[in-house]
């Protein structure tokens, strides 16, 4: 009887120390020379808080990359509202700025609403939401012959949930870069 226990406890042993060396095996590899060869180094940092993001470091002020990244296209609304909050303008006040140190660009405003109506108030909500980003827009110096907007109501969710977190995402409006207008 003491034998087969230690035949069983040799056996348990050696099957944790295959293991171990197993993993210690795998441990070693190194795929950091195909890394080097497949991604290019990293841009050093100096952790300042206005560093570029890696992999955006090279983008063209002025560009539809500068647009999205340093100003922001999305502004939302609360339910069943087209009103500008404080933050909505901030990003108003931004884009305004933006667009009118950058004149050769044009803008389409797209309004969407969450489903808390009937289809044709939610396109008339979204309408009104487009309408009053374009407004203030025209209040901050940019052209109005530059712009034009659209709403879509409901027909383009971000997502579709019950959730009231969920939802606001769909009360938006987004701004759009275009070079001309959209053909009707």
């Amino acid at each position: 009887m003491r034998n087969i226990t230690l035949i069983s406890i040799a056996t348990g042993f050696s099957r944790r120390l295959l293991a171990a060396t197993m993993l210690l095996a795998l441990a070693a590899c190194s795929t950091t020379e195909l890394a080097s060869l497949e991604e290019p180094a990293a841009v050093p940092m100096t952790g300042q808080t206005n560093d570029p993001a890696p992999g955006f470091e090279n983008v063209a002020a002025g560009s539809e990359q500068d647009f999205i990244l340093n100003v922001g296209r999305r502004i939302y609304f609360t339910q069943d509202s087209a009103k500008l909050d404080s933050v909505a303008m901030a990003t108003l006040d931004k884009q305004a700025s933006w667009l009118n140190n950058n004149p050769t660009w044009m803008l389409k405003l797209q309004g969407f609403a969450d489903d808390s109506g009937s289809a044709s108030n939610m396109e008339t909500l979204s309408q009104k939401r487009a309408d009053a980003a374009m407004a203030y827009l025209i209040s901050k110096g940019v052209d109005a012959k530059r712009m034009w907007a659209k709403g879509y109501g409901n027909e383009r969710e971000v997502r579709d949930c019950t959730e009231r977190s969920c939802k606001v995402q769909n009360r938006r409006v987004v701004s759009n870069l275009r070079k001309q207008p959209d053909a009707v």
